[in-house]
């Protein structure tokens, strides 16, 4: 942040500090509202002349926000891209304001750039069965294939996401009925795990070749360490061309067909929100696309008039 001058480059710095500490954001969006809020910044302080203290920030109203959202669309951003980051900027804003005694709302008024939210991508119920069955035939070794389908079976039947899966220790052994993860954010939230869930991660467990300790990780690559995620992709991408699917049948889609087979079955989507950890419905919400858009294939495939 070297193009900020000291007292921008502070407050910014003590804004991501609270936002780690009160807010229990992780690592990775530190930096990217890091990298976001400092682009704002540096961009907000050469359009003001040059102005190197806090006070610029405000006397930021609606032209100075459009100014600063056609820069970023101009250098390639795209919208979805683009209103992250006014979300990052927003954020500080109200922080800042909060701390300084001055009315932020011209500046917060700005409307965020409109984009058409991406509807997740399932798997089909048979697809994520012969996925799993995949990734246990195709691994090198048998405890291997047995941690490779235990991992698989907590994304799809407890929609874990995989670091949240990769967190469990030895402590979590056996797995209990409901299990209790710490999200993004911290939040903690309780999960049902199926007993074909159960059983596969106690069969792993019997198998693996490396004491699983109390305090240490349940899911062990071959050497013995924590299995790395990459490992994990690695092992559904090679499971995915085996099976002829598409680039979309990720390790994130196994939870994403967590939440939408619960809906086709008649789950609330509240209980679905809180199953999965999400902060909003709204993102909760974009299941039910997924599933009207799959209605209306059905219909046009089954319907005597289509």
């Amino acid at each position: 942040m070297s193009h900020l001058s000291p007292a921008l480059a502070a407050a910014l710095e003590a804004w991501l500090s609270a936002e780690a500490a009160l807010a229990g954001r992780s690592p990775a969006t530190i930096r990217a509202y890091r990298a976001d809020v400092a682009r704002f910044l540096a961009f907000q302080a050469a359009h003001a002349g040059g102005e190197a203290g806090t006070g610029v920030l405000s006397r930021l109203g609606h032209s100075e926000m459009r100014a600063y959202l056609a820069a970023e669309r101009a250098r390639g951003l795209s919208a979805r891209s683009a209103a992250r980051a006014l979300a990052a900027v927003r954020g500080f804003l109200r922080w800042q304001s909060d701390r300084d005694g001055y009315d932020a709302t011209p500046a917060l008024a700005v409307r965020s750039p409109r984009y058409r939210r991406k509807l997740p991508r399932p798997l089909a119920e048979h697809e994520a069965r012969a996925l799993l069955d995949t990734v246990e035939a195709r691994a090198s070794e048998p405890w291997i294939a047995l941690r490779d389908r235990a991992v698989a079976t907590l994304l799809w039947g407890s929609g874990l996401r995989v670091s949240e899966a990769l967190s469990l220790t030895g402590r979590d052994l056996p797995l209990p009925e409901v299990l209790t993860i710490r999200g993004k954010g911290g939040r903690e939230r309780r999960v049902p795990v199926l007993p074909a869930a159960r059983a596969a991660v106690a069969a792993y467990a019997e198998a693996c070749p490396h004491p699983l300790t109390r305090e240490g990780p349940l899911f062990r690559g071959a050497r013995g360490g924590a299995l790395n995620p990459r490992l994990v992709a690695k092992a559904v991408e090679g499971a995915r061309h085996g099976l002829g699917l598409p680039a979309s049948a990720t390790p994130h889609a196994l939870r994403h067909s967590f939440a939408t087979h619960l809906l086709a079955a008649g789950a609330d989507l509240r209980a679905i929100q809180e199953l999965l950890g999400h902060a909003s419905l709204a993102t909760t919400e974009a299941y039910t696309g997924v599933d009207a858009a799959r209605l209306i294939a059905v219909h046009a495939r089954a319907h005597p008039k289509a």
